[in-house]
């Protein structure tokens, strides 16, 4: 399928993925399941009912739903409006698909992007916040915002009303990527007032989503987005919480996922400053101040993006020294060796989480001390 400015729609292996993600009550956790019971998506679909209710979570209803789903036309109904739209669908599989979102374990098996490009070859950070910030979390918003596309990250956000969209009006104007992920499909904008800025969005980053394309926002969908943000992001930075925020979602989800979580701590007489000021008391997150606070926490991961400015290592640079690495990068990177390794491989030999191993190779390929080829393989550098 092709769109009519004639790029591809979805690669060959979405509307099969598509297919299970459209399915009747079969969530992103029951479909890799699924997927692991039957070892390829093409055999989850040539399973029979009895052997799909046998797999945890599937019952008969789910199973129905499945069994249903192989003759359902939503796949092609998806991929034409996606088409319409302006819109690609991507899969697990394909090479653009954010490799720390495919690591979590409730990660879409499809999403929907629009625009240049979704970031999944260099660093992330996430920026949420209150949607009624004051003026000040406005400011610090943006402010980090931009200095973080300057030093190489893309910003991802929800392009709520609020912190949201000024973080990523601060990424645009620094030149840099930002990426939004959306509760509601893209042939939607939501909210209505940031249809402009979706489109400067579309032009120095992309507009994500997991839902259909004619999903109308609701506040159901949001927690669901939170995840996808969260999942593709290296670290959270939250400008300001309420005591009820759905920004303290984030940082919970955050520590769930191994992320970093950061934030910037606000006056006491501000409602909207109370989430990020106990986050900050708690220990559950690092107080920050400036650019400079973040990047040291990265160690020389920081100290790279800092002196190279746009989160790229020179090659011929890196190949002649080895940082010092954490005790955890020193554990993934001792699985490691000439040959390729896949990621599985290195979670089993590290004993860390697929989600922790994948945050650090991010790490370890900012660092300059391995690279990675297709497949999901990994090799040291020479």
């Amino acid at each position: 399928m092709t769109s009519d400015s004639g790029e591809s729609t979805a690669s060959d292996r979405v509307k099969t993925f598509l297919r299970l993600q459209c399915a009747k009550d079969v969530g992103p956790i029951s479909a890799r399941s699924l997927i692991e019971r039957f070892g390829t998506i093409e055999a989850v679909f040539e399973a029979s009912t009895s052997a799909l209710e046998q797999v945890e979570g599937i019952g008969r209803a789910r199973a129905a739903g499945i069994r249903a789903a192989r003759s359902d036309d939503a796949p092609d109904r998806e991929m034409d409006r996606a088409a319409e739209c302006g819109v690609r669908i991507i899969c697990l599989e394909d090479a653009e698909y954010p490799r720390l979102l495919k690591h979590i374990p409730d990660a879409p098996l499809c999403l929907y992007v629009k625009g240049a490009s979704i970031g999944a070859d260099g660093p992330t950070m996430a920026i949420v916040g209150s949607r009624r910030s004051s003026r000040y979390g406005l400011e610090q918003a943006e402010r980090f915002g931009g200095s973080l596309a300057h030093a190489g990250f893309t910003v991802v956000s929800g392009m709520a009303r609020g912190a949201d969209g000024a973080a990523h009006r601060g990424a645009l104007n620094a030149g840099g990527r930002t990426v939004a992920v959306l509760g509601c499909g893209l042939a939607h904008v939501y909210p209505p007032e940031h249809k402009g800025l979706a489109e400067a969005i579309v032009q120095q980053g992309a507009l994500v989503s997991a839902l259909p394309m004619d999903t109308p926002p609701d506040a159901s969908h949001f927690p669901p987005r939170n995840r996808i943000i969260v999942g593709m992001s290296l670290g959270v930075l939250v400008i300001e919480a309420g005591k009820q925020s759905g920004a303290l979602i984030s940082a919970r989800l955050a520590t769930e996922y191994d992320r970093e979580v950061f934030a910037l701590p606000g006056m006491i007489t501000n409602p909207y400053a109370h989430g990020t000021n106990a986050l900050i008391r708690e220990s559950s997150a690092k107080l920050i101040t400036s650019l400079d606070d973040i990047l040291d926490d990265f160690g020389d991961l920081g100290r790279l993006m800092k002196a190279d400015g746009n989160g790229t290592i020179d090659d011929s640079d890196s190949a002649a020294r080895v940082p010092p690495l954490s005790d955890l990068e020193r554990s993934v990177f001792e699985t490691i060796g000439a040959d390729e390794t896949p990621l599985e491989h290195i979670a089993t030999q590290s004993g860390v989480s697929p989600a922790a191993v994948a945050s650090t190779l991010t790490k370890l390929q900012l660092k300059g001390v391995i690279v990675q080829r297709p497949g999901n393989m990994f090799v040291r550098r020479a």
